[in-house]
């Protein structure tokens, strides 16, 4: 398994040294997986903690949010009964109903609990969590027993506006679809060997290798697709839908973690995906992406530039080692 990088140095007459020759350099990485690339750029801060008042944001906008205690059971739709007779699925606070935009065939949301309308990452335990995605593994489950062509499954959340949630109350996003997303067929077309292999790498070097939570094994990315990104993998299965109690607690107690090193970074907005396959893809285990978005400010950097937007590659400030160290004893 090799793990490929390549350093690029440059040279400018810098204003800030009066003009003086000085050298730049940027590491480039390229994914194991895919062979997507990733450009690390040390010391070059890109994305800065905000002190923007979210609890005054979220205060604007509880009145009118249509995932509150006050107004869910009225404003958000039910599953069809063919997939659902009750319509929503419940667990301890969680409550999930399918989408009212469709994302894909069968798309759904659910709110880690409608009588919280505000969730720091720190309190985004791992209970809330872990209730929360089990009613996506049982909405993928269902929607498999009613369209055995919907295979590919995916769970997803975008955390805040800057990381394109268009409403402020925290939840997860479910889809299930007969086709793939690009990187879902990406992953897919992976040989199921090279899975295993770059975590047993990444292992045994030991400096972005996190741990494991259970069967979740857990570390910082190599060539990340964004600011301090991490990936879990589950090997086993492929699905969302094959989680199994035991594993759905596991996972949920490695991703309140890293929303708890999300905070300590500085950072209160953040994007996931649990990438999904067809069961019947052998080898491939279910494994997950996550990393932080800009916070919210009245005028902030999106970290999505014609870079990561219209070349598939991201530029970030802090290596994956760094995060690595950020994030030790933490898995």
């Amino acid at each position: 398994m090799e793990l490929r990088r390549s350093l690029v140095t440059t040279q400018i007459l810098d204003p800030r040294s009066g003009f003086e020759p000085t050298e730049l350099e940027l590491e480039v990485r390229w994914d194991p997986l895919t062979g997507h690339t990733a450009r690390i750029l040390p010391g070059v801060p890109l994305l800065s903690p905000g002190d923007f008042d979210l609890r005054r944001l979220a205060e604007e906008t509880r009145p009118t949010c249509p995932f509150c205690s006050e107004r869910i059971e009225e404003t958000t739709p039910k599953l069809p009964p063919a997939i659902l007779p009750e319509g929503r699925i419940r667990r301890g606070e969680a409550v999930l109903f399918p989408n009212l935009v469709p994302y894909s065939k069968y798309s759904s949301v659910s709110v880690y609990s409608p009588a919280r309308h505000f969730l720091p990452l720190g309190e985004l335990t791992p209970r809330l969590v872990a209730d929360n995605l089990a009613t996506q593994v049982e909405f993928v489950w269902n929607v498999a027993g009613h369209d055995g062509k919907a295979a590919w499954a995916s769970v997803n959340a975008n955390h805040m506006p800057p990381s394109g949630s268009s409403v402020f109350h925290p939840h997860l996003q479910g889809s299930v679809n007969p086709l793939p997303t690009t990187f879902q067929r990406l992953l897919a077309e992976t040989p199921p060997e090279r899975f295993r292999d770059y975590v047993d790498e990444e292992r045994r070097r030991g400096s972005r290798y996190l741990g494991s939570i259970g069967s979740v094994d857990w570390l910082a990315s190599f060539a990340p697709l964004g600011p301090a990104e991490l990936r879990a993998f589950v090997f086993g299965i492929a699905s969302p839908g094959q989680l199994q109690p035991d594993q759905v607690a596991e996972l949920a107690e490695g991703i309140s973690a890293a929303l708890g090193l999300y905070e300590e970074l500085g950072f209160q907005s953040f994007n996931l995906a649990l990438y999904g396959a067809p069961q019947a893809l052998e080898g491939y285990p279910l494994n997950l992406r996550m990393l932080c978005r800009p916070n919210v400010e009245p005028f902030y950097r999106s970290d999505a530039t014609w870079l990561e937007r219209l070349h598939w590659e991201a530029a970030v400030d802090i290596s994956p080692e760094e995060l690595a160290e950020r994030a030790a004893g933490r898995f």
